[in-house]
């Protein structure tokens, strides 16, 4: 059994997979990576199974037809015999020294008194043309090099969110929790940072850069215009979470901290939506954005109040041309600082 499986889904990405691929080999035979090729018509397959062949012990390829991001996660996930999990997209990479202290923390803590659920680690936002890139740290948030649980976490500031690229979780952990990621449905990995949170008891934070999210190509799924034409892949996302916090509010709400962080994070997933219906701007899409809130409403009363009144929902909800324009402006403000696409 591997200490660690990476999950890399691949479709059409012959021009930068081999630098994702080349960053992780270095991880050794403590590794396994799964690379899916999700039914590429370039040379995805073609690289894949050269590395396979290179290094049979470490790598192996799954191929299957086209499924979206979502499903190639869930088929690296069915497939890992790590003990924890990862998901790298193959067009991003990590950092060698990184990598070897997250494989020495897991190895040390396996067989430990307290059993390990998620790791974390910061990412860097490595945008396309730029010499310094913002970096996601939680060092004044989460204890560090330490194991700790809910009730530790201190708190999250706006903007400062645990992704898909911070985390490793426990791959059995992953399995268990019933989360089903959707098919041809781009934006699921909100859904993998939610969904699991409750199931999470124990937790440990190194306070390392490991994670390089290459951002700023034209045709990435986090391209402002990208987002806008695919808006109802969001809203899809967006309402599998508003059902998911509504059903296993209980749950949730036991550790007021987990309730809190979680909350935030469906509030801003919310107010994201918000803004790109009200940048497509038709009277379809403006009436779509007030069809979420009522959706939210009736899900949950509460939470429809406490996230409606808030910051967030505020200025997702500021009236007429000029308030939407208001709107629009401070969420490039706030893209502009934190670089989320």
């Amino acid at each position: 059994m591997k200490l660690l499986t990476v999950g890399v889904p691949c479709y059409n990405s012959q021009d930068y997979m081999e630098k994702c691929l080349s960053s992780l080999i270095v991880g050794g035979s403590d590794l396994e990576i799964i690379i899916v090729d999700d039914g590429s018509t370039d040379r995805t397959g073609e690289i894949a199974d050269s590395y396979q062949a290179r290094y049979p012990d470490i790598v192996r390829v799954i191929h299957r037809q086209n499924g979206g991001h979502g499903a190639a996660v869930m088929t690296a996930l069915q497939a890992a015999t790590g003990l924890y999990f990862k998901v790298v997209d193959s067009d991003d990479f990590v950092r060698e020294i990184p990598l070897r202290k997250i494989l020495q923390t897991l190895g040390d803590l396996v067989g430990g008194d307290e059993r390990l659920d998620m790791l974390i680690t910061n990412f860097v936002y490595h945008k396309s043309g730029e010499s310094r890139h913002k970096v996601m740290r939680y060092a004044r948030t989460l204890p560090v090099e330490k194991m700790f649980t809910w009730k530790d976490v201190g708190h999250f500031r706006k903007g400062q969110y645990i992704l898909m690229h911070s985390v490793i979780y426990r791959t059995k952990l992953l399995r268990d929790c019933g989360m089903k990621l959707p098919e041809h449905t781009f934006y699921v990995d909100n859904l993998y940072v939610f969904e699991p949170l409750p199931f999470v008891k124990n937790m440990y934070y190194l306070d390392i850069n490991f994670y390089y999210y290459n951002i700023g190509r034209e045709d990435q799924s986090v391209n402002e215009q990208v987002m806008v034409s695919r808006v109802e892949q969001q809203l899809t996302v967006n309402r599998m979470m508003i059902d998911y916090f509504s059903e296993n509010i209980g749950m949730i709400n036991s550790v007021k901290q987990r309730y809190h962080y979680m909350f935030n994070y469906l509030e801003i997933i919310t107010a994201i939506s918000s803004i790109l219906l009200i940048l497509d701007g038709s009277k379809e899409k403006l009436k779509e954005k007030e069809e979420l809130w009522h959706y939210i409403a009736k899900k949950n009363p509460r939470v429809y109040l406490q996230m409606r009144f808030g910051i967030v929902g505020n200025m997702a909800h500021l009236p007429g041309k000029g308030g939407r324009k208001i709107s629009v402006e401070g969420y490039r403000l706030v893209n502009k600082f934190y670089h989320f696409n």
